[in-house]
């Protein structure tokens, strides 16, 4: 956790005037070398200023005076940007709990019961820069139930202080793993289908007719398909991404994201730009195999831009990809052909956007929380270390006084 040094090492004044007193200060101000505001207008200052007041952001732009009563660290050899954002993670309990397989259609679950504000691994993930997360349930079966989104906040861990939105989405698995050898239905793509369809042709009736009486049960379903919450589609290959975009979008109308998208996933990526479906890919981002068809490696975030997706992301499906590597997960996109500032916006502001969250989180700007990355580098640069961390204004993790933790 961070120690009491930072406050007698880390926070200077700008001018002699400036003194930090014993009371409680207005904010803090930081003053940055290089600041990435990853908003619409994609502003970076060369230096940079942010002011934080509480929890929120209250300044972001060029150097200017720093009112009176404001802490002020300084650091004009780091580069500051927004905390990451994932939209596909599973670190937020054990494994054992994070999917019930006794039926394929399950939009009565919560993910939140499995949450553990004190998982070990959302420290490294803070510690890495990543600060906001969609916990979900697994992908064993069609429905699994609502994920919670949270901050990876460490200095008070508990549900209250860390939670966005409950329920956050929904989160369906549509081909591959929730196929199911039990002898119902959902042991093909077809039962699959059939299953979905089924129920969401019911609750799309019920959830456009104010009069109708919605079993509890179908509630947040309603939800989706009113617009008032998201979901997230785990599919891979052209078939399975063509299928999500044709049911959750063409068919229902819903604000859905497709998850995954790999292998020949890509060769879907037209049909989903068409129909403005955004794309949430990871954790495989790369197709091998498609070296015997198209004599090269494929770099899946390059496809599903350079086709048009909308609001392109990226993922880890943590663990299956370590948490704290999201960002790693934009540099190996860029190496494979991506655009390297793209791919920045696909861990920060576009998943922000493409799941209701873009009021709060994925860029720096006034008003939003004070979710603020300070490293030494490029933040996709494997070279680069983050130096601190703040998440609603709070400082959650330093190099200096926590170590090296990731």
């Amino acid at each position: 956790m961070v120690g009491a040094s930072y406050i007698t090492a880390g926070l200077i004044s700008l001018a002699a005037a400036q003194l930090v007193s014993n009371s409680e200060p207005e904010g803090m101000a930081l003053v940055v070398g290089k600041l990435l505001t990853l908003d619409e207008s994609d502003k970076i200052f060369n230096p940079g200023l942010i002011l934080m007041r509480g929890s929120k952001l209250e300044y972001v732009g060029e150097l200017r005076e720093v009112p009176e009563g404001y802490e002020v660290l300084k650091h004009e050899e780091l580069w500051a940007w927004p905390g990451l954002v994932d939209l596909h993670s599973h670190i937020h309990g054990p494994g054992r709990d994070l999917n019930d397989m006794v039926k394929p259609l399950n939009p009565e679950l919560r993910a939140s019961p499995t949450f553990d504000p004190f998982e070990e691994r959302i420290e490294v993930a803070t510690a890495a820069g990543v600060t906001t997360l969609f916990g979900i349930p697994g992908s064993g079966t069609s429905i699994s139930g609502f994920g919670l989104v949270y901050k990876t906040k460490r200095s008070e861990p508990s549900y209250d202080n860390m939670v966005v939105r409950d329920p956050g989405g929904m989160k369906v698995a549509q081909n591959f793993n929730p196929q199911r050898g039990a002898g119902d239905v959902g042991n093909t793509w077809c039962g699959l289908a059939f299953n979905l369809e089924h129920l969401n042709d019911r609750v799309s009736r019920l959830a456009s007719d104010d009069e109708a009486e919605l079993d509890w049960q179908l509630e947040n379903l309603a939800r989706v398909h009113r617009g008032e919450l998201p979901v997230l589609i785990h599919c891979a290959s052209a078939e399975g991404v063509a299928a999500v975009v044709r049911m959750w979008k063409v068919r229902y109308g819903t604000d859905c994201v497709v998850s995954h998208g790999s292998w020949d996933g890509w060769m879907a990526a037209g049909f989903a730009a068409k129909h403005g479906v955004p794309v949430n890919h990871g954790p495989r981002t790369a197709n091998m195999l498609s070296t015997r068809r198209e004599d090269r490696v494929v770099g899946g975030a390059a496809e599903y831009t350079a086709a048009g997706v909308p609001l392109f992301s990226l993922n880890t499906d943590a663990p299956v990809i370590p948490q704290e590597q999201l960002f790693l997960q934009g540099s190996m996109s860029a190496r494979l052909g991506a655009d390297a500032y793209h791919m920045l916006r696909a861990v920060t502001t576009h998943p922000a956007q493409s799941f209701q969250l873009a009021d709060r989180v994925g860029s720096l700007e006034s008003g939003k929380d004070a979710d603020v990355v300070l490293s030494t580098g490029d933040p996709l640069d494997p070279r680069s270390r983050v130096e601190f961390v703040f998440i609603d204004g709070q400082l959650e993790y330093s190099r200096a006084d926590d170590g090296q933790i990731f």
